[in-house]
């Protein structure tokens, strides 16, 4: 498999390559040159693979023989080494639980999958030391740390914005040292994001690092979240259409999901579940894509004004807008209709949602209304105890500690605190 950048056509890279480098040269996200086609006889057997056998037919048409068929097992037993189990709300409404990894959140499996294949490279080649920068607007932040700490020949800079994420968010990234480097960010996650994009293209900075990028823009972090999909089709009972309702914010997530319904996965609609960062839903009703600066609300790794991702979900369409319409939808929903849903889920079924989940349960329930002859899926991202306060005073309820976050809790934080690219550059510069 081949991948060009979404800005030009004519710059063509290798799995390998296009992992590493995390844009390309000018700037693009990478896509799939083609996309391959899962046999009718792989979805009917889903049931009888276990998660791995799963993952290994999905993504290897994607990475090709540069990751030996031994390793890239090795690799997605790690990944998918926990549950993703679906449970019933309600007739015809499920929740598919992403929150079962080390960090509690859906990223760990593009996070550990994507440490996987860059530390193989590492290992097999002579790339030499590379510097993993990210920006986080919450989970991403934990899971990338998690998935990376104590690689060897990788050094991880998270970038985050200052007082938009929760104190456990924050302890998951800022407290585990090593090869681990956190820096908080006046501004908004925004901010962060075209940080690191300029960083990527500052000649200084990139004589001087290798870098790469763990945000669902690079291959390895975007491809695998394809495996939540399949996961989750397994399990359900119904001869219904099936929709999935998914909180989106740098829409990587819900653009894999496109993407596993593109190579064959018998999934009918997709509904883009935003917070008050609705520049897709205005663009779903005008076509026309206007970028709006983040604003901050309680389900914070969705406060994104300018979602990368969705230049990709584009071009799964062949921009194409008529037949995007068809298969995808967008709403968004204010903080107050969140807490209500939080509140109302947990009295009427005894389910407690975090913040993220019950704008996908909103998404999910507004579809329904409308299309009732579907069965639908709503994704819950992230544990509840990740947001501990706003549940708790949402739902009433009382949250349960896991024992990973409890053990957390008291240590020391320790991050940089930076304002302007700028200042940026010289810690790149100056920091190794």
């Amino acid at each position: 498999m081949k991948y060009y950048s979404l800005n030009n056509k004519e710059h063509h890279s290798n799995f390998e390559n296009a992992v590493v480098r995390g844009l390309a040269p000018d700037k693009g996200l990478y896509f799939p040159e083609w996309i391959p086609q899962l046999s009718t006889e792989f979805i009917s057997n889903l049931k009888k693979l276990d998660p791995a056998e799963i993952g290994k037919h999905v993504i290897s048409p994607f990475v090709g023989n540069e990751i030996p068929e031994a390793e890239l097992q090795k690799i997605l037993e790690e990944t998918l080494s926990f549950d993703f189990p679906v449970k019933a709300i309600k007739p015809d409404v499920s929740v598919l639980e992403l929150f079962h990894g080390p960090t509690l959140a859906f990223k760990d499996v593009g996070a550990r999958f994507m440490a996987g294949s860059l530390g193989y490279f590492i290992q097999k080649g002579n790339l030499g030391k590379v510097t993993v920068l990210v920006a986080t607007s919450g989970d991403t932040g934990g899971a990338v740390a998690n998935g990376f700490l104590g690689v060897d020949g990788i050094d991880v800079v998270i970038l985050y914005p200052k007082g938009k994420v929760s104190d456990i968010q924050e302890k998951q990234l800022t407290t585990l040292g090593q090869n681990i480097q956190a820096i908080e960010v006046d501004g908004t996650f925004d901010d962060c994001q075209g940080m690191v994009k300029k960083a990527f293209l500052d000649n200084e900075i990139i004589d001087r690092r290798q870098l790469t990028s763990a945000n669902s823009i690079n291959l390895a972090r975007w491809l695998p979240q394809m495996f939540y999909y399949f996961l989750a089709y397994r399990q359900l009972e119904t001869n219904n259409k099936i929709a999935f309702s998914v909180p989106s914010g740098n829409f990587g997530n819900i653009c894999a999901g496109l993407l596993a319904k593109k190579i064959g996965l018998p999934i009918d609609t997709f509904v883009a579940a935003n917070n008050a960062n609705d520049t897709i839903t205005r663009f779903m009703e005008s076509q026309n894509y206007q970028a709006k600066q983040s604003v901050q609300t309680i389900s914070n790794a969705m406060d994104v004004g300018d979602p990368s991702n969705f230049v990709r979900i584009l071009e799964l369409f062949g921009n194409h807008f008529k037949d995007l319409k068809q298969h995808l939808m967008a709403m968004s929903y204010t903080d107050s209709e969140t807490n209500t849903a939080i509140r109302s889920v947990y009295e009427e079924h005894n389910y407690l949602m975090d913040p993220h989940g019950a704008v996908g349960y909103l998404g999910l329930k507004d579809f329904l209304k409308i299309n009732p002859e579907y069965s639908g899926v709503f994704l819950e991202t992230a544990h509840p105890v990740k947001f501990l306060e706003t549940v708790e005073k949402a739902s009433g309820a009382k949250v349960v500690m896991p024992d990973s976050i409890a053990g957390i809790l008291d240590k020391k934080k320790k991050s940089f605190q930076l304002s302007t690219f700028a200042e940026l550059k010289e810690f790149l510069l100056e920091v190794d």
